[in-house]
């Protein structure tokens, strides 16, 4: 097994003792990312619609860092504050893949860090 640890600059680091994703072999396990500004370190609270597409890039950029994009990407899991939020978090969401979607499970949760609205983690195959 060849295990190799995934940071980058591009998106917010770690508020924790983990870190953004681990490459297993061909396989990529990103840690749930938030709408954490990865240049200012500010979280993003305004609409559910930016938090999301700021989850997106940051899971963009760690992607691009192990060499995937969206394209390799075969399960993700969004956790919400508010299911009444899926149709927007899923719209935004789907508009970051071309076609054949992952895998996914979407589920309400009691609490996410620093207050988000939303949290999503992802694996992803070369």
């Amino acid at each position: 097994m060849k295990k190799k640890i995934i940071n980058t600059a591009a998106a917010p680091q770690p508020i924790g003792p983990y870190n953004q994703a681990i490459l297993v072999d061909e396989t990529l396990y990103i840690s749930g990312q938030i709408a954490l500004d990865p240049n200012t370190g500010n979280l993003m609270t305004d609409t559910i619609e930016q938090q999301t597409h700021l989850v997106m890039k940051n899971l963009h950029a760690i992607l691009e860092a192990a060499e995937m994009n969206f394209g390799h990407v075969v399960k993700t899991t969004i956790f919400l504050m508010d299911m009444n939020d899926f149709a927007k978090v899923n719209e935004v969401y789907a508009s970051y893949f071309e076609k054949d979607f992952p895998a996914r499970e979407t589920v309400q949760v009691a609490g996410l860090p620093r207050g988000v609205a939303v949290e999503i983690a992802m694996i992803a195959c070369k």
